[in-house]
């Protein structure tokens, strides 16, 4: 199974990118288009991680940029009846630790903003990811510091909510919170909102 590529980006398209390998050999990889977006000007290196589908009349690649968005698609594909193309049309709408966010506060109406899927395979598809988001790495699943805990999810999720609740977006505040918590981990979601708001009004005054 190839797992990771090496080489030169030949070209890409909505869908795909072509890498060319030292040796000569070229490989199309399925992409989401987040990552389309983020490649080289043709003609430069590239190194992807690549999961390999083999199917009966084929063999397709998916490229991501990170080995962490390999493994999140990974854990996307192991959910029943969600195929590699829906997990990349996923994948596309949001970042990592966006979905790990939709997936602990169970917002289904979120995931149903993906085309192809409606309300009801939304909440299923939650359903089965909140169980495994758990086992991925990222901003809400890190692995404690050597002799610490990793902070909760509930206590950033919760102040991610408060500070929505008070009119801030996920954009503003999603960042925000995570530097908070990265420095202070034992801080409860009421502690992390009023640290964040006089950051806000002292960025703004």
């Amino acid at each position: 199974m190839i797992a990771y590529l090496e080489g030169r980006l030949l070209e890409f398209s909505e869908r795909t990118c072509l890498v060319v390998t030292p040796g000569g050999v070229g490989y199309e990889l399925f992409m989401p288009s987040s990552a389309l977006g983020q490649l080289p000007a043709p003609g430069e290196q590239l190194a992807v991680f690549v999961h390999t589908v083999v199917r009966e009349d084929a063999m397709d690649l998916y490229g991501f940029l990170a080995a962490e968005d390999r493994e999140l698609f990974r854990t996307l594909i192991s959910i029943d009846k969600l195929g590699p193309k829906k997990a990349l049309s996923i994948l596309a709408h949001f970042m990592p630790e966006h979905l790990r966010e939709i997936a602990f506060r169970e917002d289904d109406a979120a995931l149903a903003t993906v085309p192809g899927i409606g309300p009801k395979s939304a909440r299923q598809i939650l359903w089965f990811l909140k169980d495994k988001v758990n086992k991925i790495k990222g901003p809400l699943g890190k692995a404690p510091a050597k002799g610490g805990a990793a902070r909760p999810a509930d206590e950033y999720l919760d102040a991610l909510a408060g500070l929505r609740n008070l009119g801030y977006s996920e954009e503003e505040a999603r960042p925000l919170l995570q530097e908070i918590f990265g420095e202070e981990p034992d801080l409860d979601a009421a502690g992390a909102i009023r640290t964040a708001l006089k950051r806000i009004a002292s960025a703004r005054s």
